[in-house]
């Protein structure tokens, strides 16, 4: 047996401790840090003398020598752009009220008059006393009414006598005095030159003015509206305490140790208002979407309106955080100016992949709206703007050749007459045959969409790289954007069944969730976006939302979207005054009201006739707009009846319809003219223009009445407009019900 222990390794070494203590040097090891500081002379890594701190807490001059932050200049004389800026500036303030002055000059002078006339009867009230020898009158009734008490006292009638003669010299000689002044002021004032009268009339003139001025007396109009708003940190922290935002310490010094909101900017003037931003004080417990959500509160405690209120939160990527608010306070209602008009009205063409123009916020910037990839629904009550505000959509895309429109309006009237120019399908009214010809629609819009995904699939990545419609692929494959427009919503959905309308929902849920990869663009608008008459499910994948006045809170809930009231985005905030105005949802947390830009119903046919002539050129025109008879009329130079032209297109859906419905669609369409007509007139006027009736009764479902059919209006024109026609769209009745 070997000896293991004679190969096996080292497990370590035996010390003695006192040894090792003993042979141990240097200074022992401390925790605490040296007092004295390192020798000046003690080189730096780098060669170069370590440079000693001023600010060590034992430096007795630390505080003294400390450089101030401050900047040296102030913010407007760091550049010359500012400083020539602010001048500028200056400049034009001056002359703005230099002109505004002058030309109340007339005005100045009369009340300059007036406060001198007030004066001069101040300073004679004041000269009084002393030209009456006031003085003198208090000693002589002393006298007078001691010596009644006491007549036989002659010492004391002696001296009444005095005093009363002293008196009598005294009045002589002052106002003797006052009337010699006043003389030689006169002779020297009618002996005087023009220039020198001017001057002395001036001179008496400006100290009688300013002795006559009152407290509230203003003898220069104000230049500038009064400030209505003002606002200070104290106030704004006020206001928030107020609210519930912010704790409130009680006791002696509740004031100084009240928690307050820290402003990172203001508040300070913006435009006509004031603009802070703020965050709130941590260990509160509020964040920016409580503040957000007390803005009636906010706005009270600061003595405006809601309306002129205007809160955001301020996010991560503009440098904020969840408590960062940014506020707007405008002196009145922004509101309530004349509508900005529709720069589209002036454009000769408009590419739908640009921003639409909106309109302004409540600060006058502009505000424009993507379209494309995008579905939008307008709600809100009648007779706001709704509409107007959803034809600034549509009329875009009529300045684009490369949009084809589908267009639903049930309500009917003249809002959308213009699109029969452009519109590849119009669909107008409310009735059986029209939602019936909407049905249709629908079928077709889903037909074109699986189309054009099947192309998609086939099409290689260079081409299609996202699986989108692109520039290319629309000039390529003439495969234009389709802008499906719906009006009035809830009539065509009260008019259906639950089936049907399920069914309708369900198709127009297809075309907004899936259709914007396709080149859909989808534009619906509602005037009572409930449940029944707009369903939950397809409100609620619209991207883009947009809502006039509603009543309460939760209708503008169901408008712009569940929360968005609380979150600020509440169009029941808006009164009756404010028409045209609206409060615009683009995305989860981005929203604005809005002053849309206004476009007529004259500017918007204006536009459509524009959009025919851009579509012509490149060869776009189809479907119903290419067989409008009318409208190839008014372009062949050919005269048709206004009236045969407005049945035709009441028309538009049916071969047959009784003279009582078609009487009462067209006054639907226009009330003005047809308004006072009855079915005589109806008779009467339409053999004038040569409608010539192959039958006087109609059947339709069983019924028997007088009526018209689509054949025999169109054999009243001309043929060679029903043959250029039926060339360009050869079924211009496809959607046409019996």
């Amino acid at each position: 047996m070997t000896d293991s222990t004679a190969d096996a390794p080292a497990m370590g070494s035996v010390h003695d401790l006192d040894e090792h203590r003993a042979a141990r040097t240097g200074e022992p090891v401390t925790l605490n840090k040296p007092d004295v500081a390192p020798d000046d002379s003690e080189a730096a890594p780098d060669g170069g003398a370590v440079v000693e701190a001023v600010d060590r807490p034992d430096n007795p001059l630390a505080d003294w020598l400390t450089v101030p932050d401050a900047p040296v200049l102030p913010a407007w004389a760091r550049s010359t752009t500012s400083v020539k800026a602010n001048a500028g500036a200056l400049c034009r303030l001056t002359w703005w009220h230099a002109r505004f002055h002058a030309f109340r000059t007339p005005k100045y002078l009369f009340k300059t008059v007036l406060l001198a006339a007030r004066g001069f009867y101040r300073a004679g009230a004041g000269l009084w006393p002393a030209l009456s020898a006031a003085d003198h009158t208090a000693a002589v009734r002393a006298l007078a009414a001691q010596s009644k008490l006491r007549p036989e006292d002659v010492e004391l009638a002696t001296r009444l006598q005095a005093a009363h003669a002293e008196r009598t010299r005294s009045r002589r000689w002052r106002f003797g005095a006052a009337a010699v002044a006043v003389a030689a002021a006169g002779v020297g004032f009618a002996l005087a030159d023009p220039l020198m009268q001017t001057g002395m009339a001036t001179a008496v003139t400006v100290p009688l003015a300013y002795l006559g001025r009152g407290k509230e007396t203003h003898l220069l109009d104000q230049g500038a509206p009064p400030i209505r708003v003002d606002m200070s940190a104290a106030q704004l922290n006020d206001a928030l305490r107020a609210a519930g935002l912010l704790k409130t310490v009680s006791g002696k010094d509740g004031d100084k140790d009240a928690p307050r909101v820290s402003c990172t900017m203001g508040p300070v003037r913006d435009g006509r208002g004031w603009a802070v931003i703020f965050d709130m004080p941590r260990g509160g417990g509020k964040t920016a979407s409580d503040v957000l959500a007390k803005r009636e509160v906010i706005a009270q405690e600061l003595g405006v309106d809601e309306i002129q209120v205007i809160m955001s939160r301020v996010r991560a990527a503009k440098g904020g955080n969840a408590g960062r608010v940014s506020m707007w306070v405008a002196d009145d209602d922004p509101y309530l100016a004349d509508p900005t008009p529709s720069p589209l009205a002036s454009l000769e063409k408009f590419s739908i992949w640009d921003a639409v123009p909106f309109g302004q916020d409540a600060r006058g910037n502009r505000v424009s709206v993507p379209v494309v990839w995008q579905s939008m629904f307008f709600g809100g009550l009648p007779r706001r703007g709704k509409t107007f505000t959803q034809r600034l959509m549509t009329a875009a895309g009529l300045l684009d050749p490369w949009v084809r429109h589908y267009v639903a309006d049930f309500k009917g009237g003249q809002d959308w007459m213009g699109m029969r120019h452009v519109a590849h399908r119009l669909v107008l009214g409310a009735e059986e045959d029209a939602i019936e010809a909407f049905k249709n629609m629908l079928a077709e819009l889903l037909e074109e969409m699986e189309r054009r995904f099947a192309l998609f699939r086939g099409l290689p990545t260079s081409i299609c790289p996202e699986g989108k419609l692109t520039p290319q692929i629309i000039e390529k494959y003439r495969m234009p954007f389709i802008f499906l427009t719906v009006d009035e919503l809830q009539e065509a959905f009260l008019a259906m069944d639950d089936k049907d309308r399920e069914a309708v929902v369900d198709d127009l849920g297809r075309i907004a969730r899936r259709g914007p990869a396709a080149g859909f663009i989808s534009n619906y608008a509602s005037q009572r976006p409930d449940a029944k008459s707009v369903p939950t499910k397809l409100r609620e994948i619209i991207t883009i939302r947009c809502c006039t006045q509603v009543t309460d809170k939760t209708s503008s809930d169901m408008v712009l979207g569940s929360g968005k009231a609380a979150m600020g985005a509440d169009a029941s905030l808006l009164s009756e005054e404010h028409k045209g105005v609206t409060v615009l949802v683009t995305g989860p947390a981005s929203y604005a009201t809005v002053k849309n830009d206004l476009l007529t119903t004259s500017e918007f046919n204006a536009l459509a006739l524009k959009g025919r002539a851009l579509r012509e050129a490149v060869g776009q025109i189809s479907g119903d707009a290419a067989g409008d008879i009318a409208a190839g009329a008014g372009r062949a130079g050919v005269t048709i009846a206004p009236v045969l032209s407005d049945v035709l297109d009441v028309m538009r859906h049916s071969d047959r319809m009784h003279s009582v419905d078609l009487l009462n669609r067209l006054v639907n369409a226009d009330e003005d003219r047809y308004g006072d007509w009855d079915l005589d007139k109806l008779a009467a006027e339409l053999d004038a223009a040569g409608v010539k009736r192959t039958t006087k009764q109609i059947n339709i479902k069983g019924k028997n009445l007088a009526g018209y059919r689509r054949a025999d209006l169109e054999a009243a024109v001309p043929e060679e407009l029903l043959l250029a026609a039926r060339a360009v769209d050869p079924s211009p009745s496809t959607n046409a019900t019996a």
